[in-house]
């Protein structure tokens, strides 16, 4: 039998810190807990990463590509169906990263490629979610007027963007614990596309109320 071959060093570092960052929040993780938890030295650690921010950034990285694979595929959304599955999809990537919403603006007054890169992130997730309500417009799933749709798109957006801060300021011992993950995206992915509700053709309505049904133990 073959041995897998170990893990690099680097890319260790970058699990562990990504999951101490969502567990107890970037600022209450210093480089020495990470190399506590990795059992490496101090020094090891600075080789690959020298400062803090580094980490950061390669997770953000990470995140950034994992995020806009995924918007590309906003003008292929249909039917309120496809939404569902799109929104769930973008809250899923948003909570294997969640440290960066948990503590976004303390990161983004310290990080100034985090702060521009940010900025590129909220343009892209509002042209992806105004491409949905395009292609679900040319499907006949909805009818929304174009001074409508910039707005709804926003507040689409503001949505994704705040909706963990909101499960946490109601729960904050639990809300972004991995056994609230399922109920949170859910909730997220609900109240976002609640928004198109008054733009719904009747059946696609019919059949978003029977999607949140399905999933009402988890929206409580």
């Amino acid at each position: 039998m073959v041995k897998k071959a170990p893990r690099r060093t680097a890319e260790r570092i970058l699990e562990a810190s990504l999951d101490l960052f969502n567990r107890f929040g970037e600022p209450n993780v210093s480089t020495t807990l990470i190399s506590a938890e990795l059992r490496i030295s101090p020094g090891n650690l600075y080789y690959h990463y020298p400062a803090k921010d580094e980490l950061i950034n390669a997770l953000f990285d990470r995140y950034e590509h994992a995020l806009n694979e995924l918007l590309g595929a906003g003008d292929s959304v249909r039917n309120v169906e496809d939404a569902w599955f799109f929104m769930h999809t973008l809250f899923e990537i948003i909570w294997q990263y969640r440290f960066l919403y948990r503590d976004l603006n303390d990161l983004l007054s310290k990080n100034r490629r985090l702060e521009t890169h940010f900025q590129t992130i909220l343009k892209s997730k509002t042209r992806a979610v105004r491409a949905m309500l395009d292609s679900m417009g040319r499907a006949g799933a909805l009818r929304i007027e174009a001074s409508d749709q910039k707005a709804t798109a926003t507040s689409m957006v503001v949505v994704l963007t705040y909706w963990l801060s909101f499960e946490y300021v109601q729960d904050p011992r639990h809300a972004l614990e991995p056994e609230s993950a399922q109920a949170a995206m859910q909730r997220g992915a609900h109240h976002a596309l609640t928004l198109l509700m008054p733009y719904l053709e009747d059946g696609q309505r019919a059949h978003l109320q029977h999607i949140v049904a399905a999933y009402a133990p988890a929206n409580g």
